[in-house]
């Protein structure tokens, strides 16, 4: 992974949910990519038919509350969704995309609209929309979580680096 994450923005709104995200009456029974078609259907229909791989979803406050379900993370992968932007996320939620692998960063969305192509730099702590000339600031990830992150997630990290302390 690199520091820098370019996408489409997907717009949502707050209190989004990990059922609304994969709904449990999808589970259990189905394969997680049954599940990732029908993603978000209570709050934005179209959502998985319109959501390309690479796509950045952006949301309000309080993304990923509710259940400890990490299957909403992995369903997002299978999405390929790159990255998360967010007023504020679900404390569960957030460890389990830094666990997994997927990039969450919380900062002011307003003026972020559907479909503006986004860039997302970790490492600056910088969330840009060009075309509307936003630039915000996010809270910089420690450098463990980025190297967490870039290894793919926890699991990976610690199978690369089973020495690995925290300093």
């Amino acid at each position: 992974m690199t520091s820098t994450i370019r996408g489409r923005a997907h717009v949502l709104g707050d209190d989004i949910n990990t059922d609304t995200q994969c709904s449990s009456k999808y589970l259990p029974g189905k394969d997680n990519a049954y599940v990732a078609q029908r993603a978000f259907e209570q709050v934005a229909p179209s959502f998985a038919s319109r959501f390309k791989p690479g796509d950045v979803i952006v949301a309000g406050r309080n993304f990923g509350i509710n259940s400890s379900r990490e299957q909403a993370v992995h369903i997002m992968h299978l999405m390929g969704v790159a990255a998360i932007v967010a007023r504020s996320f679900g404390r569960q939620f957030f460890r389990n995309t830094i666990n997994n692998g997927l990039p969450a960063v919380e900062c002011d969305i307003a003026g972020i609209m559907e479909d503006d192509e986004i860039e997302i730099d970790l490492a600056a702590g910088k969330v840009r929309v060009a075309a509307r000339k936003i630039e915000r600031a996010v809270p910089q990830l420690p450098p463990a979580v980025r190297q967490i992150l870039s290894e793919g997630g926890l699991i990976a990290f610690l199978e690369k680096h089973p020495d690995w302390r925290l300093a």
